[in-house]
């Protein structure tokens, strides 16, 4: 299988790493996705700053716990049966004027020993603490996932209503892999942002403002030795960060660009093998890997350092803070509780720094996912019906169709089709013959509306396409395509995909009418037999017959078949033909046939060049008037009578 245009094109050379476009368009349109859920956020900032509260008291209440222990162990080598103002005056008067510093503060009763009740008292309280931390903490967690969830559920709803108002045009120049990329992974990848990311920034941040209190109000001198910290801390990270940007976007741009080619692989791997094209697709897969695996490598390492850097430098941090503490509780100007608890603050603050760090590479990748969801829901859509459209009465199905000096064109320096006019009476068959790019599929997609059409107009029984809106037209077409589509389910319901309500009774006699109920009965579970979304259980020509029992089913007004009888025998071919001349009557038909055999009983067969109808008449009259239709049907028979 040769590679698509857009694969091509890319494959030509690496595509440049691109920035997000607006970061602060996209935070903004964030925060209104979750503007919905404002008062559970808030709800989830009160319970962090609950948890955030019990648990930076936990160090300080264990500093108190340390003072006990501490003052227990000195007491126990202290002469028993003094008082505290005679033991400090005997270390003084025998030179151990330090030690007497040291102790001159701590609350102790000399030869006591350690305060068994105290000590566990004040543990039991550290304990209750760090438990309602805990809580508060699950709480926050349980409340952020449904705030997340919510909000994700109604973004997939969006853009799954989007896909539906998305005109014809953007699936044409959008490979599948990239809009399948945007729709799952992207959203997935948000999901991990919003749900994680958030809430850990919004509890680190919690962490920072609240240990900062506790040790300003501890040593106001040891907590300017942390702050100092800060400012490198966070220059290291933004100035990493803001180079991983770059390559966070192109690592979900280049995903999406190899989800794109194994997805278009992948639907046609017969064909690759056939036409020896392995090592070709091998070789072009390995190059969008490649440079997927460069971007997602310099995006992770950039990532990646920022943490180890920050630790670094709270690794520095501690051991300055210990140097000055100790030196500061052997001056008797702080408690050894005082210090260890600072020690644990100063590791709980340089923590949360590192994990906003490290929350940093998630944070670039998800708005890069937001960017390519929302530059998603921001593509042009299909110009809105008009407010005055109605519904045509549902017992209307004549089913003719009239164009007017109809023009169109996909490029707006490319004409396609002029001045087109064609009237079809109900009942009338109507053929659409021509070499290729002629014009053929273009008619039948601005039949059922796929594309709007730039000037004249189509009518529906009488009523101008512009009247009605886009459900009404194309429920009145049922069509057969040569590429079969199935999905994963039940034989059932594929064939009565068009018409759900449909009793068994129906669904078999479409069945039979298509030639569908042989080879079913056949099957172990007959009409319940299920199908995957690739339908490997049938062969072509089965699909084939069963696409066709779902428009026998359907029993629109008007059908349109593109080359619907290409995958079956020319035993099974009569056998339709014949079905569908029964399901024809009284109903317009639009065939697309390549093999002009298959419909030389058509009314009207229209000969169709560069989008202009250059012959039209019956099989008999443009034979005779031996023109452009006479040259393609004689191409088709003069290898056989040669």
């Amino acid at each position: 299988m040769t590679m698509g245009p857009m694969h091509a094109m890319r494959g030509a050379g690496a595509a440049p790493p691109r920035t997000s476009k607006d970061v602060r368009g996209t935070l903004r349109r964030l925060v209104r996705r979750l503007r919905p859920e404002r008062w559970r956020l808030l709800g989830a900032l009160v319970l962090g700053v609950a948890s955030v509260a019990f648990m930076v008291s936990g160090p300080q209440i264990l500093g108190n716990a340390t003072n006990v222990l501490f003052d227990g162990i000195i007491a126990k080598r202290l002469p028993a049966g003094f008082t505290m103002a005679q033991t400090l005056h005997y270390l003084r008067t025998h030179g151990h004027g330090q030690t007497a510093a040291m102790i001159a503060n701590l609350h102790l009763t000399p030869g006591a020993g350690v305060n068994i009740t105290r000590m566990g008292a004040i543990l039991g309280v550290a304990a209750l603490v760090y438990l309602g931390g805990a809580a508060f903490s699950y709480l926050q967690g349980f409340t952020m996932a449904g705030v997340t969830q919510r909000a994700v559920s109604g973004l997939r709803r969006d853009v799954e209503a989007k896909m539906g108002r998305l005109p014809l045009r953007y699936f044409d120049s959008h490979p599948h892999g990239d809009v399948l990329s945007r729709v799952t992974n992207d959203i997935d990848n948000l999901t991990t942002t919003i749900q994680q990311g958030l809430s850990q920034l919004l509890t680190s941040f919690l962490t920072i403002i609240g240990v900062l209190s506790m040790m300003l109000w501890i040593s106001p001198l040891l907590a300017v030795v942390a702050i100092v910290t800060i400012p490198l801390a966070f220059v290291i990270t933004f100035v990493i960060a803001r180079r991983s940007q770059v390559q966070f976007a192109a690592q979900w741009q280049q995903t999406g660009t190899l989800n794109g080619l194994v997805e278009e692989t992948h639907s046609g791997h017969e064909l690759v093998q056939v036409f020896g094209r392995r090592d070709a697709t091998i070789e072009e897969f390995n190059r969008q890997n490649h440079r997927l695996y460069t971007s997602s490598f310099r995006a992770q390492f950039l990532s990646g350092i920022v943490q180890p850097s920050v630790q670094l430098i709270s690794n520095i941090n501690y051991v300055v803070i210990a140097v000055v503490g100790g030196y500061r509780v052997a001056s008797g100007l702080l408690t050894l509780g005082a210090v260890t608890a600072f020690i644990q603050y100063s590791r709980q603050f340089t923590m949360p720094i590192m994990q906003i760090a490290g929350q940093m590479n998630l944070l670039q990748s998800g708005l890069a996912s937001a960017e390519r969801v929302f530059e998603f829901l921001d593509a042009s859509e299909e110009a809105p019906d008009r407010p005055d459209t109605h519904r045509a009465p549902s017992h209307e199905r004549g089913g003719r169709v009239t164009l007017e000096h109809v023009s169109f064109r996909y490029e707006p320096e490319h004409p396609l089709i002029e001045d087109f006019s064609l009237d079809v009476a109900p009942g009338e068959t109507v053929a659409l013959v021509g070499p290729t790019g002629a014009g053929k599929t273009t008619v039948v997609n601005l039949l059922v509306r796929f594309y709007e059409i730039d000037g004249g107009r189509i009518v529906l029984n009488g009523v101008d396409y512009r009247d009605l809106t886009r459900d009404e037209v194309r429920r009145a077409f049922g069509m057969v395509l040569q590429d079969t589509w199935v999905f994963a389910g039940s034989i059932r319901d594929n064939i009565a995909y068009g018409r759900p309500e449909a009793t068994d009774d129906e669904v078999v006699e479409a069945a039979r009418a298509a030639h569908v109920d042989n080879f079913v009965r056949t099957l172990p579970e007959g009409y319940d037999t299920l199908l995957d979304d690739d339908a490997s259980n049938l062969s072509s020509g089965q699909k084939q017959l069963l696409t066709i029992a779902r428009a026998f089913l359907a029993d629109q007004s008007v059908l349109i078949l593109d080359e619907a009888t290409s995958n079956v025998d020319t035993r099974t071919e009569v056998l339709i033909q014949e079905a569908m001349a029964r399901l024809r009557v009284g109903r317009t038909s639009f065939v697309i046939a390549h093999r002009l055999s298959t419909i030389r009983h058509a009314h009207v067969i229209l000969v169709m060049d560069h989008g202009r109808i250059v012959e039209q008449g019956d099989h008999d009259t443009l034979m005779a008037s031996q023109g452009l239709y006479y040259s393609l049907y004689n191409s088709q028979f003069a290898g056989a009578a040669t």
